[in-house]
């Protein structure tokens, strides 16, 4: 957190002088609004740029250069670390810091090793985490793995930085999809005994039903060949069901995910919350009939259109259900819900928002993080169909290729909102071209380095002035940086910026050990180093843990 309370300072001397400028009238303005303090993209802009003088031009009607001038005339230098300053571009105030500021960076390290990182939120919320969530009538394919690996991603940042975070896995096992499962099985099943029947239309065509039906036989023959259709149906989706969430549990958890809740939504059918929430809403005169139907006037609440919740046969639709299931949520005392969404449910976020007001919920305590399609290929070439599945290629089958590690980085390494095309060939690719096996090898190497140095000296016993080199100070504040970029990818629910931060330090320490020796280094630079280096580890280590990714220490 050293960097962060230095710049917490410096933001704080910038308000005082901004304020003091006023009382002395050289500024007219009556609020101050927020601005930012971050590290420009070129070193020789300073150390931190502020852009207060520019957001202030519209409330103190003036130039934003005139505006830095009369701010800096009052801002504090010394304690803060700031030596010079200066007005830049359009009004940018850029700061230098003295350079002295990186010597606490490896102590700190050093004391707080594999907690290195994390920080406590202002505002520490009890958050819950809903992603995956996928139908349990077949395998988990790649757009469930891109979620998978977001989600879990996503609320190890936030537990990073203090929040009490639960994952839950919504279990999707009522409704339409759960009837055309049951007479898929039930076509399987009676094939596999030798019955003429045909496939349904709209079933699900993957190998793994038919291998589920074959395990059932194994073990009951013809045993539900007389039984009653529908009483068949019910039997088969009940063991199917099981097996496939066991499937399902032991894919994600191979892929590093384990999940603290599991929620049926059968069971808010059975426990009644569906109708009390109809109720509720009925009573908030959300709800009218038409058509034989009850519609939700999601149109009071912003959306486009209203939406029916009971169908005309009595049978509620999944989105009663859903709105029942966030009414848990928020029951069960979570302050925020993030859902992870596939670009499928973009329209559903309105409406969903909008029940939550008609319940008396404020609606921004529910983010949905979209998630765009990703597209696998191998040899340039588009990858479509799985031996597996019939369709797609699975979860299973992507591990199996590239490796957890590799699947789980590549996932992460864009942003939700954006398409991603998932190139396998260099996912297994053991060169620099392939980011994962970039940053791992960083990792191994510096292990290597810390092998051959035998006794590692303590971050209290070196002279940290020694470490000046342009190489050396730049892997300093990096390293200083962590703490910032976790709570910032926590703020902004943005956990690519640690895949994009665990390549920046790799490709820094690669640039460092190509111009600082380190084992031949004279006797306290190569103590200062070797420190150094053992940073660069723990800090390296840290963040891919939180991505889900192993930081190897030979390859």
């Amino acid at each position: 957190m050293l960097l962060e309370r230095l710049k917490s300072k410096i933001y704080q001397n910038l308000q005082e002088a901004a304020i003091r400028a006023r009382e002395e009238g050289k500024l007219t303005f009556e609020e101050l609004p927020p601005f930012t303090l971050e590290k420009p993209r070129e070193k020789e802009h300073g150390d931190l740029a502020a852009n207060i003088a520019m957001v202030l031009a519209r409330p103190a009607k003036n130039a934003p250069r005139n505006i830095a001038q009369a701010i800096l005339e009052y801002f504090p230098t010394g304690k803060n670390r700031v030596v010079r300053y200066e007005i830049a571009g359009p009004g940018f105030i850029n700061l230098f810091l003295d350079q002295s500021w990186v010597d606490a960076v490896l102590p700190e390290v050093e004391e707080m090793d594999r907690r290195y990182g994390c920080t406590l939120a202002e505002n520490r919320q009890k958050i819950q985490v809903e992603f995956v969530s996928a139908n349990p009538t077949g395998l988990l394919h790649m757009g469930n793995a891109r979620g998978a690996a977001l989600g879990d991603t996503l609320a190890n940042v936030l537990a990073a930085v203090g929040h009490e975070v639960t994952k839950e896995f919504y279990i999707n096992d009522t409704g339409k999809q759960i009837e055309n499962f049951g007479l898929s099985l039930e076509a399987r099943y009676l094939q596999l005994l030798g019955e003429d029947v045909s496939f349904p239309e709209n079933g699900y065509p993957g190998e793994d039903l038919i291998d589920s039906m074959r395990r059932l036989i194994s073990t009951v023959g013809d045993k539900y060949l007389q039984v009653a259709p529908q009483l068949r149906r019910e039997i088969l989706v009940k063991y199917a069901l099981k097996e496939k969430l066991e499937q399902m549990k032991e894919d994600l958890t191979d892929f590093g995910v384990n999940y603290d809740v599991w929620f049926s939504e059968q069971s808010l059918h059975d426990s009644g919350d569906i109708q009390a929430v109809l109720w509720e809403l009925q009573q908030n005169g959300y709800l009218y009939e038409k058509d034989e139907a009850i519609w939700f006037r999601s149109s009071l609440v912003g959306d486009e259109k209203d939406e029916v919740l009971v169908r005309s046969n009595s049978v509620p639709t999944y989105f009663a259900a859903d709105i029942a299931y966030h009414k848990n949520k928020f029951q069960r005392g979570f302050d925020r819900v993030i859902n992870i969404w596939g670009a499928d449910h973009h329209g559903h976020v309105a409406r969903m928002k909008g029940a939550l007001e008609a319940l008396g919920y404020d609606p921004d305590r529910l983010h949905v993080v979209i998630m765009q399609l990703v597209r696998l290929f191998r040899g340039g070439e588009p990858v479509r169909m799985s031996k597996r599945s019939g369709e797609y290629v699975t979860l299973r089958e992507l591990m199996e290729e590239v490796g957890t590690d590799a699947a789980r980085y590549f996932f992460i390494n864009r942003s939700a909102d954006s398409h991603l095309d998932f190139d396998l060939d260099l996912a297994r690719e053991q060169s620099s071209d392939n980011p994962v096996y970039y940053v791992q090898y960083a990792h191994a190497r510096i292990c290597s380095i810390l092998r051959q140095a035998g006794e590692l000296p303590s971050a209290q016993e070196i002279d940290c002035s020694l470490l000046r080199e342009p190489a050396e100070l730049a892997l300093l504040e990096k390293i200083a940086e962590l703490p910032g970029e976790i709570i910032y990818a926590a703020e902004s629910l943005e956990p690519q910026r640690l895949s994009h931060y665990a390549y920046e330090l790799a490709n820094l320490f690669h640039g460092f050990y190509t111009n600082c020796h380190v084992l031949n280094a004279e006797s306290g630079l190569r103590q200062g180093r070797l420190v150094l280096v053992n940073a660069c580890r723990i800090t390296l280590r840290n963040t891919l843990k939180l991505i889900g990714v192993s930081a190897p220490e030979r390859m």
